[in-house]
């Protein structure tokens, strides 16, 4: 729902005071000839990383994707960057907002998800509406209420004449400057960098290190995989755990909105009020429709279905659902634990769990237990300088 524009103006501009431009910092970049073509290491947990699209990514291209992921300068008035929703100290998305809030204080209707391992997902956004990183990119960039430009052209225009990229997409695309592809391409090497595993529970599972988890954490994994068999969706394989699916499914939210009497409203972080519905209605726009899978299928059955997120680094990227609404993984729980909201499409898999407290509690320590080992590495990485610098080298296989 969106609230008023001053309101999200305020809240944005917090949001932003945290962000460090990179306007009017030159870029050093990696430009030899014979830098070479690079690939994230899949760590212990993890599969093989798909192919990229087209050209393999280079050091280069990497650092000029980083740089613009934070660049404010790419939406139309020059406010907002990737990171102002994709906040690398947040788990790369966004703890403080629901949904986040774009250009002008713009309401967005989604919940902005992490981009940790977003390499391996193949049909990106909530509702699985494209195929490819490089195309993925442009959704954002071009999206009335996130960064506003008004076309392609307007963006690779705008980057041609700023000093500080001068240069430096001739360096990274063999002499092509700023196109459509080069920009996509660059943003997408990035973000394919984002790669976290060799969690406590990898090494447990994995790699047989049998104190790597805790007993609850171990007992909340027998749950998981038993008695809330959470891992139909979120699943588990032999030699590696993306803990998702890669299909689409009905929980029930997104089926039913408008019923609550009364609404959280985070003001700032840690400042929440109860807001009236009557009152909240009165000074918002009406609410958005969403309904999910159903919006690029046309498929009946698909209504307010949605991709299943990997439950990697799930204790620090809340608030959860495609919504946002969910604060807590424990709400998750309780959500789960009542068996969802029904409507004529809920996935058949959606049923009460009937979990004990005990079992709810080892099921969340688990949660916990899958958050990456280099988590703080990519988080500085993202914020570094020089821009040459970001990514550590050990994070990579040379080829």
């Amino acid at each position: 729902m969106s609230y008023r524009i001053a309101a999200a103006c305020l809240l944005a501009s917090v949001l932003a005071a945290c962000q460090r431009p990179d306007a009017g910092h030159p870029a050093r970049l990696d430009t030899s000839a014979n830098a070479a073509a690079m690939t994230p290491n899949a760590p212990l947990g993890l599969p093989p990383l798909p192919a990229a699209d087209g050209d393999p990514a280079t050091p280069a291209r990497i650092a000029l994707g980083r740089k613009l992921f934070m660049d404010r300068r790419l939406s139309h008035n020059n406010t907002m960057s990737c990171a102002m929703c994709h906040i690398p100290e947040q788990g790369f998305t966004s703890n403080v907002l629901a949904t986040p809030i774009g250009v002008e204080g713009r309401s967005l209707r989604r919940n902005a998800p992490t981009i940790f391992n977003v390499a391996y997902v193949r049909e990106l956004f909530h509702d699985g509406r494209e195929s490819s990183l490089e195309n993925q990119v442009w959704g954002p960039l071009l999206a009335a209420n996130e960064m506003a430009n008004p076309s392609t052209q307007h963006v690779t225009e705008k980057i041609k004449i700023m000093a500080d990229y001068r240069h430096l997409f001739e360096a990274a695309f063999d002499g092509r400057g700023p196109t459509v592809e080069t920009i996509g391409a660059a943003l997408a090497s990035y973000e394919r960098t984002l790669v976290s595993g060799n969690s406590r529970f990898d090494r447990w599972y994995f790699d047989r290190q049998k104190n790597a988890m805790s007993s609850a954490e171990q007992a909340g994994f027998k749950v998981f995989s038993g008695k809330a068999n959470c891992i139909a969706c979120h699943s588990v394989g032999e030699k590696s755990a993306l803990f998702a699916d890669g299909r689409f499914h009905n929980t029930g939210i997104g089926s039913r909105g408008g019923s609550a009497q009364k609404h959280s409203v985070q003001l700032a972080p840690g400042l929440v009020v109860q807001v009236d519905d009557q009152l909240l209605q009165s000074v918002s726009e009406p609410a958005q429709t969403d309904l999910g899978r159903y919006e690029v299928t046309h498929n009946s059955a698909e209504r307010w279905s949605y991709r299943t997120p990997s439950l990697r680094n799930i204790a620090l990227t809340g608030p959860y659902m495609h919504d946002g609404s969910l604060a807590t993984l424990e709400d998750v729980m309780a959500f789960y634990q009542r068996g969802g909201i029904d409507n004529p499409h809920k996935d058949p898999l959606i049923k009460p769990l009937h979990l004990s407290a005990a079992e709810r509690r080892n099921l969340i320590a688990f949660l916990h237990a899958l958050t990456g080992d280099n988590v703080e590495q990519l988080k500085n990485a993202a914020r570094a300088e020089p821009l040459d610098k970001e990514i550590p080298q050990s994070n990579f296989n040379q080829q």
